[in-house]
């Protein structure tokens, strides 16, 4: 009888395999080749003793342990310690994104729009989806362990030994499970899809600050943190494998809960139920931007406590940091040689540019809702009663370019309310929101992409995914990887100032906000013209 309710699962594995075909080969392309290929270029950079030394000095600061996790001994750092303390931990939230989308997608998501319900009228098991769900993430994160460890180990780096090659790999994998485990056991709390995102992603953040508040303050407090154990492996030097053997224990242990939780509950019910709405609705309602804010606000306010509450977290160890490198002759040397910037300046300028990297994942899928609502049949409903397109995605789209403004400023707000508390010489209150603003025309470009997107071929809006990864890399790597600069240029984020070390070109920001608005508009009037899906 126990039998039964797995029946028909490695054919349902082999239907999502096929489903997600795409999807995996292009995120595995992505980790394995930027993992190996930023890998390779750390010999060039990092050529002597001093190299290293440096390296060392610059990462032994709180500001760097709060963003990157805690760093190695003196003795200990070599090119490949060097390249795991910089990569390993965005490497695995990257790792727990991938895990998060394709898992939610193939359990809570097929469960909403009937397919699910589709597969469950066949003779197959009551448990087999959620078997053949957990089955894809064992092959995705195997296959990612496989091709990073053995890849990292045949490149014979400085430091690099067969042990610590799978270790790296290892520890990418057990992340992705357990972040995929987190997923599979928020779809049967959610009720619905975003709502099993949007649990997961606020574990995976949630996670991320604990960890940074325990790397700088109260380490006991890291260890609560899955984020915590994994970069206290010290890969490449003592490698650790407790950290992997605990990720192992964790997703065994939210696997079975959420098996049971599978196993009781109706189909298309959550054990947290959705708050029921108002018995007379508001007026608000009555415009698009109205209900387009009444859709999204759920998403607009959670990611904007995210990003203050991570703007914060960096902001409260700038008052350290500030202290940290007071004495040290050399680095005011250097900052000498800018002046009108502080060592908190650039630390400000290179966090704000992270942030508002990941405060564009928020824009780009409000102006993506309207694609889900189409592909549900719902835009049918509203194109029913005397409502243009033009106006009901303009509504969308307004509501994007709003909330960009909204988490700009809630970025400045934190790391400059948090520094007050902390600083002695406190950020300047106009070069901190500058610097936050200035970023505004690149959203609205990469917003502009996706509208783009939707309004000519919707099947296409996976490029602009795929365009953010790359604004990304060159962010945060682009230095590092030597990229010609006509590559770093594709990168609308590599045109923007960081104030207030660079001076703002007008010109420059003019011709931003003119593509920006280009390319809404093109997008705008393609949808207008093109067949509704449905």
């Amino acid at each position: 009888m126990f039998a039964q309710s797995f029946k028909g699962t490695g054919a349902l594995t082999k239907l999502m395999l096929r489903q997600n075909r795409l999807k995996i080969l292009i995120w595995l392309l992505c980790l394995v080749g930027i993992t190996l290929g930023t890998a390779a270029t750390y010999p060039e950079v990092y050529q002597t003793e001093e190299d290293v030394m440096a390296f060392a000095l610059t990462m032994d600061n709180p500001a760097m342990e709060a963003m990157i996790g805690p760093g190695y001994e003196l003795e200990q750092h070599n090119t490949a310690t060097i390249f795991a303390n910089e990569m390993l931990l965005f490497t695995i939230i990257a790792v727990a994104v991938m895990n998060i989308l394709l898992i939610g997608r193939s359990t809570r998501a097929d469960e909403e729009e009937g397919q699910m319900e589709l597969v469950r009228s066949l003779p197959v098991g009551r448990l087999s989806y959620l078997t053949a769900s957990f089955n894809l993430a064992l092959i995705i994160n195997t296959l990612l362990f496989i091709f990073v460890g053995f890849g990292l180990y045949g490149m014979n780096l400085n430091g690099m030994n067969l042990e610590g090659a799978l270790l790296y790999g290892g520890i990418l994998a057990v992340a992705g499970l357990m972040f995929a485990s987190f997923t599979a056991l928020f779809a049967q709390l959610a009720e619905t899809s975003r709502g099993t995102i949007g649990l997961t992603f606020g574990v995976l953040i949630a996670a991320y600050l604990i960890r940074a508040f325990g790397d700088t303050s109260i380490e006991g407090l890291a260890y609560i943190s899955p984020l915590g154990w994994v970069v206290r492996t010290e890969v490449f030097a003592d490698n650790h494998w407790w950290p992997v053997i605990l990720s192992i224990v964790l997703f065994v242990v939210l696997t079975v809960i959420t098996f049971y939780l599978n196993n009781i509950r109706d189909m298309g019910a959550g054990f947290i139920p959705e708050r029921k709405g108002r018995a007379n609705a508001s007026r608000t309602l009555l415009s698009p931007l109205g209900l387009a804010f009444r859709l999204e606000k759920i998403t607009i306010y959670s990611w904007g406590s995210i990003l203050f509450l991570l703007s914060a977290a960096f902001g409260a160890i700038l008052g350290e940091l500030e202290t940290y490198f007071a004495d040290m002759e050399i680095l005011q040397v250097y900052l000498q040689s800018m002046p009108g910037t502080t060592m908190a300046d650039q630390f400000v300028s290179l966090i704000i540019a992270i942030m508002s990297l990941i405060s564009v994942i928020p824009v780009i899928t409000i102006a993506l809702k309207i694609k889900s609502e189409e592909r549900q049949n719902r835009t049918e409903l509203v194109y029913s009663r005397p409502v243009s397109r033009k106006k009901y995605y303009g509504g969308y789209i307004l509501l994007s370019v709003l909330s960009s403004i909204f988490f700009q400023l809630l970025i400045a707000f934190g790391l400059w309310i948090a520094g007050q508390s902390v600083m002695e010489n406190a950020l300047a209150i106009d070069s901190t929101f500058s610097s936050a603003l200035v970023y505004l025309p690149a959203m609205w470009f990469v917003m502009g992409i996706t509208v783009f997107f939707v309004g000519f071929k919707p099947k296409l809006t996976g490029i602009v995914w795929l365009y953010f990864a790359f604004c990304l890399i060159v962010v945060y790597l682009g230095d590092l990887l030597k990229l010609p600069d006509w590559m770093n240029n594709i990168s609308v984020y590599n045109h923007i100032p960081l104030i207030p070390g660079e001076e703002v070109n007008w010109l420059t920001m003019g011709t931003l906000f003119g593509l920006a608005l280009l390319v809404n508009v093109f997008g705008l009037i393609a949808y207008r013209n093109r067949d509704i899906v449905g």
